[in-house]
């Protein structure tokens, strides 16, 4: 549950696939989705065979495209070891900086979904 329970409400999440299906081999090496999480916690769901995985809800954004990584690579700090940049993805799920988020979001939409948000000073507001 540890991955699906540090996810906040709010936080957005970016699907990397390594290969074009998960029992396959042919590669892939896109980003393939980009969402936001929209609920308040994780919940567990019983897909058979007692494999019980905790999931959050997520809203996709359908306009995302993907995008192959390669081209990227020399621009992601997350990235550490260049030539061995699959290594980043071998722990699974793992949060990234806030320029690398932006570089593949900008890849996938045209612009940063962190764009849009405006910070709001709550001391400021009137009542």
């Amino acid at each position: 549950m540890a991955p699906a329970k540090r996810l906040k409400r709010g936080d957005f999440v970016i699907y990397y696939s390594s290969k074009v299906t998960m029992d396959g081999s042919d590669p892939y090496q896109k980003f393939t989705a980009i969402g936001v999480v929209v609920d308040d916690a994780p919940y567990q769901v019983d897909m058979g065979n007692d494999f019980k995985p905790f999931r959050r809800n997520i809203m996709y954004m359908k306009e995302a495209q993907h995008v192959d990584i390669r081209p990227l690579i020399p621009e992601l700090d997350f990235i550490k070891n260049k030539k061995a940049w699959g290594s980043a993805f071998r722990f699974g799920f793992f949060e990234i900086d806030r320029a690398s988020f932006d570089i593949i979001s900008a890849a996938m939409l045209g612009s940063s979904p962190l764009d849009d948000l405006v910070e709001v000073d709550a001391s400021s507001s009137s009542t």
